[in-house]
């Protein structure tokens, strides 16, 4: 799930800055920006949630918590991005959540044994 969301935010962050007004803006929101810098943001953003799940199947806990810690990033940046497409935003978000909860949950169950 967390490289399939990393994907997601890569493609987000490339339709983005290929074509601005692909992009539907709404007028008389709390904050305005830059479709292609947040373009950009969730390019990196996507790339580095990308890393972090193929570090996670190495097992390693830094893995764990890096993939956590980033997948929370791409909630908050999905979150400003909710005026500018919300559909594709939602869908990350729910899908950054249940990565979040896989991550802390995932293991507990091994380690109890």
């Amino acid at each position: 799930m967390l490289i399939t969301g990393g994907l997601m935010a890569v493609f987000e962050g490339i339709s983005a800055i290929a074509k601005d007004d692909l992009v539907v803006v709404t007028r008389n929101y709390v904050y305005s920006m830059n479709t292609a810098g947040w373009g950009w943001i969730h390019l990196i953003l996507g790339v580095l949630i990308v890393v972090a799940g193929v570090a996670v199947f190495s097992g390693i806990l830094w893995a764990r918590i890096f993939g956590v810690a980033i997948a929370g990033l791409g909630m908050i940046a999905n979150f400003l991005w909710l005026p500018y497409y919300p559909g594709w935003a939602i869908v990350l978000i729910a899908i950054d959540a249940l990565v979040i909860w896989g991550l802390c949950h995932g293991g507990l169950e091994r380690a109890a044994e």
